[in-house]
């Protein structure tokens, strides 16, 4: 790939709005590992700018469903932008990772933006699947309903593979997680970033340990492409960022 040209770099902050402290790590790691031990995330939303656009990825979860599923909210993922200066009712582009709970609700916080979605997760979110209960317990179903509307109303733009949403931003799939899982391929002035997704809830699924590079989350629907989008990220040349771990927020911000 050719280095972008500098109006088409960008800054990335990771705003954190909610926290979960009574997981353990079991949910986080699929492989041997002392899973009793309490394992806490955080979750965010994400701002990707520079002087020519705004682009957010995911919208997060608002404090009616973190009750439902113990989560606490701090604030509200649009009130997380305002704070940065990135008013939710005038973004006009968001990225969906996926559409998992924690990934695509509040979507009526953002009345003016398109919505970047795999065409793989929608159908996945929308399908038979879903007749089982352990795999649509990681959505919601208001949510995934709001979507549909949106396609409805002509506000979902479908990728089917990887796609560049604008210069130097791109969808870039990873499935495994979920079918249509994507993660977002940022181009800074200090180097390549990928916003992960799901693929990676923290930077220790990355970097692994002495005995496995890479250690898929426990939640997966396809092992075997979870693996190869494991890869995939190899070859990207660029540097990672989890979706659910606390050290983001010290390493950011990503430029």
């Amino acid at each position: 790939m050719t280095s972008p040209a500098s109006s088409d770099t960008y800054e990335i902050l990771a705003l954190k709005y909610a926290e979960y402290t009574q997981r353990k790590r079991l949910e986080s790691f699929i492989s041997a590992d002392d899973h009793d031990q309490p394992h806490p995330i955080d979750y965010f939303v994400w701002v990707i700018r520079n002087a020519q656009r705004t682009i957010v990825v995911d919208t997060g979860f608002d404090a009616i469903e973190g009750a439902k599923r113990g989560r606490r909210v701090i604030r509200a993922p649009a009130a997380a932008l305002e704070q940065i200066g990135v008013a939710a009712p005038q973004v006009d582009q968001v990225i969906v990772t996926h559409l998992h709970y924690d990934h695509a609700g509040t979507l009526s916080a953002f009345p003016r933006a398109r919505f970047h979605l795999q065409t793989a997760e929608m159908a996945y979110a929308t399908g038979p699947c879903m007749c089982h209960a352990y795999l649509r317990h990681p959505f919601t179903v208001d949510h995934v309903c709001e979507m549909v509307k949106n396609v409805y109303s002509g506000r979902v733009i479908f990728q089917d593979g990887d796609t560049e949403i604008a210069p130097g931003v791109t969808a870039v799939t990873l499935p495994g997680h979920t079918p249509g899982s994507q993660g977002v391929l940022v181009e800074a002035a200090g180097g390549r970033y990928l916003i992960a997704g799901d693929c990676l809830y923290l930077y220790e699924n990355w970097e692994g340990d002495d005995q496995v590079d890479h250690i898929p989350v426990g939640l997966y629907t396809d092992l075997v492409a979870y693996d190869e989008s494991l890869r995939k990220i190899e070859t990207l040349d660029c540097r990672v960022i989890p979706s659910h771990d606390f050290r983001v927020l010290d390493r950011q911000p990503f430029a």
